[in-house]
């Protein structure tokens, strides 16, 4: 909430700086964050953006970023005790939610916490939530809470409206540094009208309306399965299907709707072809974990390779990798031990893989800076000043170079003892050549279904 005077100009500033340092940390830990329908955030006015959770603070961190506008942030009130996400929420001025499933059943708290969202809707402020009330890993929006509802219905009038935004984030290999990546889907507004009108005669039917329809549109700008797995099966079923992978940001991003019209192909056909559906899904995890056995993936499925491409790949590869080995060493060995420790304590504490990212963000934040501080002073007490002159003008670029280059370095030793392996067992490669033809054929056909569905639907392929 905006304040008066100069509390109020300090707490702008510091979420200024939390915004910054966000998107700094987030940028660096993620291969790449991409923001799809920006142009849908309302410039000015009473807002409500809501957000699947799956990512601890990573997520409202990533909305902070995303978002050009201070926000209210709230948050369920235990995680004010958290070590590493509570000093987070009291620096942003968030606001703790009472939940009775924890036991907290302060209602002059609970009061006192819904009319300050009010207040600040009523000036034309930002609220963020997350309604489904707690983070986890699986891609499945949890069932709802009524609050967002609540609050927008109880701010919310005929003359000043309040806007509802849907707010998807979509994340790969979330707690993977520089493997993964995020996007950030910002859906149109909910309607809220006819709710806001029905509110005064029957609210608890206007809030559970609005609820149902909360959920929908968060369901439009997410990706849903069962469990990870089943979408990690999903992106090879439409890698395969489709015959190559995203190779640019914008194809990735585009990827997105394609999975979310095969998510929906995947539960039609639960209904439609159970059997063959659970067939294929077997046939491809098999395919799949038989890749990984070799080191290939799929898309060296059934190219091409003479022996002269492949050995100017060899060349060039080989040349990059070695003439860039040198710098490398020096990022490697500059940023060995604040690897390690942020890896080793992640490890230790054993927290949830919805909150490895956020556990990795900032125990790197701590450890990094302190080792970058003592290897300053061990240069400059050995070579003195032009020494740690030296340090610091290396020690960000070697870090970056480094990792890039261990990145192609993995891609290159994976890639080389697949080509190793075909090479030495031909036949192992035709048959991965026969069995991906088999099951496109059988994901053709079965998407099929859905348009001419049949009494002959669950009968084996020949």
């Amino acid at each position: 909430m905006t304040g008066d005077g100069g509390a109020g100009r300090d707490a702008a500033v510091a979420y200024r700086v939390i915004r910054g340092l966000s998107r700094l940390l987030l940028n660096l830990f993620y291969r790449r964050i991409e923001i799809v329908g920006a142009e849908r955030i309302p410039v000015r006015g009473p807002l409500i953006i809501t957000a699947n959770h799956h990512n601890s603070l990573v997520d409202p961190m990533l909305v902070m970023t995303a978002v050009p506008r201070r926000l209210l942030i709230l948050a369920a009130a235990p995680l004010f005790h958290n070590p590493v996400i509570g000093p987070f929420l009291r620096l942003v001025g968030a606001l703790p939610v009472l939940r009775r499933q924890e036991g907290i059943r302060d209602r002059a708290r609970n009061d006192a916490m819904f009319a300050s969202v009010s207040d600040a809707l009523s000036r034309g402020n930002a609220v963020l939530l997350f309604p489904e009330g707690r983070t986890q890993p699986e891609p499945v929006l949890l069932p709802l809470r009524t609050g967002a509802a609540r609050m927008l219905l109880g701010a919310a009038t005929s003359h000043a409206p309040v806007t509802l935004l849907p707010v998807g984030l979509v994340f790969h290999e979330p707690g993977t540094f520089k493997a993964g990546w995020a996007l950030v889907l910002i859906g149109p507004p909910v309607p809220t009208e006819d709710c806001v009108a029905l509110y005064a005669r029957e609210p608890e039917r206007a809030v559970r309306e609005l609820t149902e329809r909360l959920s929908e549109a968060l369901r439009h700008q997410i990706i849903e399965a069962d469990d990870r797995q089943t979408l990690r099966l999903m992106r090879v079923a439409e890698t395969l299907w489709r015959g190559r992978a995203p190779s640019t940001p914008a194809e990735e991003t585009a990827r997105v709707a394609t999975l979310q019209q095969v998510a929906r192909v995947h539960q039609e056909l639960r209904e439609l072809a159970p059997e063959r559906l659970a067939a294929l899904r077997q046939h491809v995890e098999a395919y799949s974990q038989d890749l990984e056995r070799v080191g290939a993936s799929d898309l060296e499925i059934g190219g091409s390779y003479p022996a002269a491409v492949a050995f100017r790949w060899a060349v060039r590869e080989g040349l990059s990798l070695l003439l860039g080995s040198p710098l490398a060493i020096v990022g490697i060995l500059l940023h060995a031990v604040p690897y390690w420790l942020t890896g080793t304590v992640v490890r230790a504490l054993g927290r949830p893989a919805e909150e490895a990212a956020t556990y990795k963000i900032v125990a790197g934040t701590v450890f990094y800076p302190v080792c970058w501080i003592l290897e300053g002073w061990i240069a400059f007490t050995l070579g003195g000043g032009r020494a740690l002159a030296a340090f610091v003008a290396a020690v960000l670029p070697t870090g970056f170079f480094a990792l890039g280059w261990k990145q192609r370095l993995s891609r290159v030793a994976r890639e080389s003892r697949a080509f190793l392996r075909f090479l030495w067992s031909r036949d192992m490669y035709r048959r991965l050549v026969e069995r991906r033809q088999a099951l496109v054929d059988e994901i053709t056909a079965l998407i099929s279904l859905i348009e001419t569905p049949d009494t002959t639907r669950n009968a084996p392929r020949r």
